[in-house]
């Protein structure tokens, strides 16, 4: 692989943001080390607490505060310093101090571990990879073979200006978007457009950085800046969608900052207003602020989310079905409208003969057999597709020889076999063979399918006709039908061209579906569809498909798609079965009513703490019980997930 940076960074800001992110990327595993030592910390101290002293108790308590409290107390301190905000971290830290000042050091030990533990585990369920933009430089090449007064000369793409000749020779990357020049060839398109079927393209056609010349020799004419080429522009995309925050994000964020403002301005005021107003004695006031700052934490509000979030993950996994952070298994539950990509999610990505007619039926098994002698020459989607259909279809003929074969450009292979000549290809071979009545019907039914035609000629005259589509996946139907009962509107966003659309959308019984779409038109149709339906999904498993995976509400790749879709997405279905996508959403909105279970249960708790303290009814200990009690609560009821 190539490494990242060894791209010039100079033209491109992305680059070096990123170079910073990879850099100072958290470790999430330190965390769950440190967690879980001052958990075994603090069953050390209340195993030994007889046998140790009072300093040595102390000590591993503090060991255990230090360990698993330090990382939490980091984030807390730096988030504080850099955004003047206040958070949840440092109110957890504050309490635990609160609690050891007062001589419950193992409460408040225990306060640090269970809110450590959560937010290691967290930070591994939610933090992102940062290989998806890499993934996208990979798509552009390094070097470009620039064409200079005749000669050639290799050189970086970033010296490449608009109006430079390069040569694009079989089997390479096009460097950078232009027009082409010279030559004639097939164009693999798939990494942007989605398209399993090359296109053949010549001289004026564009072309595009990433796709792959896959067999003529080509000359092209810059048009566009490395820079600002089409990849550039998808990468663009991607790291604009993902910087925008949702709005649930924005609204936790805001209410944890105004919740510890609260507690603390409470806290406060607790520890000199009822010694004035009610006549508490000043060791009374301090031990009542106590109190209020350890039940008022929000442990349990804490633990009202994460548990049950990752057990549901935990389940989803089990299944086939990935999910990369908790957020968007709890906003899968309002998605209105889900979006499809064609090649490789409703459809298996590469295309299948479907059907074959020949002119003489008799003459079928040899005719599939010289089909299958010509096109295992030629290393195209279609001639491949051919050859297994044959493989499995027809009975092998030993005695055929071919004693020449030699490729048409644009239209086909032409060979000599038992001194017939053969040609299969496009129908562009009509237009110089002889032209008959009877494959009509068969092919006109099979254009109105959408299907792709390749015709067999011998000595002149059309003997065969295939037929060739991407098939619909066996368990696209019934996932489809299961988003339309849940109340969800179905669209598909393809790069086909409007025909090939519209029969997959009628076969697959989509509502409704967008032909022809570049990455940003799918972008654009996502944004539409969000004015709409304002919660929507996006499945799709190709590197054109991340602009809209980042855009969507949730973007769900398929396991087997590209690897800057499976970084891009929120969801990955590890199995290639939409069906998994039914069972997440019920996951949804199981989890939901746990969560909301859990809310209204430990705020009633707090509630209810803060209350008979201030009444003076319980005391520290009780309140630390009835504070890690809803803790625990809360935590059992959120494993029900599991199951």
């Amino acid at each position: 692989m190539t490494p990242i940076f060894k791209i010039n960074i100079n033209n491109n800001r992305i680059y070096s943001q990123l170079k910073n992110k990879l850099i100072t990327r958290v470790k999430p595993h330190v965390e769950l080390i440190a967690s879980i030592v001052s958990g075994l910390m603090i069953v050390m101290a209340w195993v030994f607490q007889d046998q140790l002293t009072s300093t040595a108790w102390i000590t591993v308590n503090s060991l255990a505060y230090i360990i698993g409290g330090f990382a939490k107390a980091k984030e807390g301190i730096t988030d504080t310093w850099q955004n003047r905000t206040l958070n949840v971290e440092l109110l957890m830290i504050i309490a635990a101090i609160g609690a050891a000042t007062i001589g419950y050091w193992t409460e408040g030990a225990i306060l640090i571990f269970i809110f450590s533990l959560s937010g290691a585990m967290e930070t591994y369920t939610m933090q992102k990879s940062e290989k998806d933009l890499s993934a996208l430089m990979q798509l552009q090449p390094d070097t470009a073979t620039r064409i200079v007064n005749g000669e050639e000369e290799v050189v970086s793409v970033d010296k490449l200006g608009i109006g430079d000749r390069i040569s694009i020779k079989a089997g390479e990357k096009i460097a950078a978007d232009g027009q082409i020049k010279e030559g004639y060839s097939t164009i693999d398109e798939s990494a942007l457009t989605g398209e399993s079927i090359p296109v053949t393209k010549t001289v004026s056609d564009t072309v595009f950085t990433g796709t792959i010349n896959t067999n003529g020799a080509l000359i092209v004419e810059v048009t566009t800046q490395a820079s600002e080429s089409f990849v550039q522009k998808i990468m663009q995309l991607v790291r604009d969608a993902q910087n925008d925050k949702s709005p649930t994000q924005r609204f936790i964020e805001k209410f944890e900052n105004i919740y510890v403002k609260s507690v603390l301005i409470f806290v406060a005021l607790m520890m000199f207003i009822p010694h004035y107003a009610l006549g508490w004695s000043w060791t009374d006031t301090i031990y009542r602020a106590m109190i209020l700052l350890v039940v008022a934490s929000p442990c349990a509000l804490v633990a009202s989310i994460s548990p049950a979030t990752l057990s549901a993950i935990s389940n989803g996994a089990r299944h086939g079905i990935l999910f990369k952070s908790g957020i968007h298994l709890e906003n899968l539950e309002r998605i209105k409208a889900v979006a499809f990509d064609k090649t490789g999610t409703l459809t298996i990505g590469k295309p299948t003969v479907t059907n074959f007619i020949s002119k003489d039926s008799e003459a079928t098994n040899m005719l599939l057999n010289v089909a299958k002698i010509i096109e295992s020459k030629s290393s195209h989607p279609l001639a491949e597709a051919i050859v297994r259909y044959v493989n499995d279809e027809a009975e092998t003929v030993q005695s055929l020889t071919i004693t020449d074969i030699i490729e048409e450009t644009g239209k086909g292979m032409r060979a000599t076999i038992d001194d017939d000549v053969y040609t299969i290809g496009s129908h562009k071979l009509i237009l110089e063979h002889e032209e008959a009545d009877w494959y009509h019907t068969w092919r006109d039914q099979w254009t109105d399918q959408a299907k792709t035609l390749v015709y067999l000629a011998k000595n002149h005259q059309i003997v065969g006709l295939f037929a060739l589509k991407d098939t619909i996946r066996e368990d696209t139907l019934d996932a489809i039908k299961q988003f339309k009962q849940s109340g969800m509107h179905t669209v598909m966003l393809t790069g086909d061209t409007e025909g090939t659309a519209k029969a997959i959308a009628e076969e697959s019984n989509i509502d409704d579906y967008r032909a022809e779409c570049m990455p940003n038109d799918k972008v654009e149709a996502l944004k539409a569809l969000q004015s709409t339906y304002k919660h929507v999904l996006m499945i799709g498993d190709g590197i054109n498909d991340a602009p809209a995976l980042a855009t969507a509400d949730i973007g769900v790749a398929m396991g087997a798609g590209t690897d800057v879709a499976l970084e891009t997405a929120d969801i990955v279905l590890i199995k290639n079965k939409l069906e998994k996508m039914i069972h997440a959403h019920n996951l949804s909105r199981k989890m939901n009513r746990i969560i909301k279970q859990n809310i209204v249960f430990s705020v009633s708790v707090i509630v209810l703490l803060i209350i008979t303290n201030f009444l003076q009814i319980i005391n520290l200990p009780l309140g630390v019980i009835g504070h890690e009690g809803s803790t625990i609560l809360v935590i059992l009821n959120g494993l029900r997930m599991l199951k």
